[in-house]
């Protein structure tokens, strides 16, 4: 059962403002009856609502409903997304103040109707989750599944929302890598409400494996393993990152330790002012480099790490050349997106020691001194020094910029569509130039970086003394 009769007036008093109300439901409630009789009307598909929404757990204020639209499983797939398409753009005609067409494993329209965000999404009727043709035709049996159960643990599962969003680990996309709402509800399940979940959460370990229905089917490496109930080759939690389920575990036990609003209520965005970054860099005494591209016109869970791919090459390229990188990030706006470096030099002299063979190795250490031994252009050498022959040669690139300009960074694996996009246009910016408009909370945050029990802990400090 509930651990209600546990809650604590802070958690009852979070529960009174974040529950949806019931005008906010009945007003979902009709339109998703209205759109579903819609489409069950047209003879094509039979319609379904789902998601948190359908299953009451969604957190007032949250107005995002999830339309699926079932097709009969012989439909060839490109038929299916014919038909899907043409369904969900057929009922966005008549009801929606605007639509867009999205992509995901297939396209899908998204409608703003009723000041509500609405998803019609065609997927597959199939006999079981196990005989899925496409991922979202599991969603259906996650519907079912959860509604059969979360009854007397609604609430609980509210707070957790509350607790990981304002914690910022909640969010399954790329870029949160962080904790979705059917994860939320199965751990909630699981745990039997959410003060045990804190509670074991506050003593996870990365490698922790969940199997509520006992049927584990495959293995997975994934810092923390939760196998979905209706798919037992399936890992509900692999978008969690070793990052996130850490911060996680730290907030469970800042939380035991000393609740406060604040583990409900994200403390409020901190954004410097253009003079305190530069103060603040200015201080720290490294070197501030990004790469700033036109976001490629592709949907976040394919950019974002493509992005971060990207990153991690460019990475490697920067160290492979001697610049040492303190950190880096990236971050992805609509229409341009940023791979952003923090350095501890960025200039560096013109000599660099090369590095030869073994220099009992006869053959190689005859072939590396006829390439040196006359050339005018090194430094030094060649000369044996730990064994190897080696010489002092011409740096190719001295500074971070002449290296960001150059050729060098497309003969890197750059993701595919990150790639494109550069050798259409790039720009490199430096210092206080990767204040750019639209990354100020980005690079704010990069200056700045602290955990999230770590934010609590300065907000309640300095709400103290204030």
């Amino acid at each position: 059962m509930s651990d209600q009769t546990k809650r604590t007036s802070l958690e009852e008093e979070v529960l009174k403002e974040i529950r949806p109300t019931t005008e906010d439901l009945d007003q979902m409630y009709a339109l998703a009856d209205l759109l579903i009789g819609e489409i069950n009307t047209g003879g094509r598909a039979t319609g379904m609502l789902v998601g948190s929404v359908a299953r009451r757990t969604c957190v007032r204020g949250d107005r995002d409903l999830d339309i699926f639209m079932l097709f009969d499983p012989d439909l060839p797939r490109e038929e299916l997304e014919r038909e899907g398409l043409s369904l969900a753009h057929s009922i966005a005609s008549r009801h929606a103040e605007q639509a867009v067409e999205k992509y995901a494993e297939h396209p899908y329209v998204n409608a703003t109707i009723r000041g509500m965000d609405i998803d019609l999404v065609p997927c597959y009727q199939v006999a079981s989750a196990t005989g899925i043709q496409s991922a979202v035709d599991r969603t259906p049996f996650h519907n079912r599944y959860i509604s059969a159960r979360i009854g007397p643990f609604t609430d609980d599962v509210l707070l957790l929302k509350q607790f990981v969003k304002a914690g910022g680990v909640y969010g399954s996309d790329q870029m949160t890598e962080g904790f979705a709402g059917y994860l939320c509800e199965l751990l909630t399940l699981h745990y039997g409400g959410f003060i045990n979940l804190i509670t074991a959460g506050a003593n996870w370990r990365p490698g922790l494996v969940i199997d509520i229905e006992k049927h584990q089917a495959k293995e997975f490496d994934d810092p923390l393993v939760v196998i979905d109930p209706v798919d037992p080759k399936r890992n509900v939690s692999a978008s969690v990152s070793l990052t996130k389920l850490l911060e996680f575990s730290e907030l469970c036990r800042g939380y035991l330790e000393s609740p406060s609003r604040w583990f409900f209520y994200r403390p409020p965005v901190c954004i410097m002012t253009r003079e305190e970054a530069e103060a603040e860099l200015s201080r720290r005494g490294s070197y501030l480099y990004a790469i700033m591209l036109p976001t490629p016109p592709l949907i976040e869970d394919i950019v974002v790490p493509q992005l971060r791919k990207s990153m991690q090459t460019l990475t490697e390229l920067l160290e492979r050349h001697e610049f040492v990188v303190a950190r880096a990030d990236a971050e992805m706006l609509q229409d341009r997106s940023m791979i952003l470096y923090e350095l501890l030099v960025d200039t560096l002299p013109a000599v660099r020691y090369h590095a030869g063979p073994p220099a009992n190795s006869s053959s190689n250490a005859r072939k590396f001194l006829d390439k040196y031994i006359y050339d005018a252009a090194i430094f030094a050498g060649p000369f044996i020094k730990d064994g190897r022959y080696g010489v002092e040669i011409q740096r190719k690139f001295r500074t971070v910029r002449e290296l960001f300009s150059s050729k060098d960074i497309f003969q890197t694996a750059l993701g595919k569509h990150v790639k494109l996009a550069m050798e259409e246009e790039y720009t490199i910016l430096s210092g206080m130039e990767c204040w750019a408009q639209g990354f100020e909370i980005f690079v704010s945050d990069f200056l700045m970086k602290r955990s999230p029990l770590v934010r609590i802990r300065r907000m309640e400090e300095q709400q103290r003394i204030n």
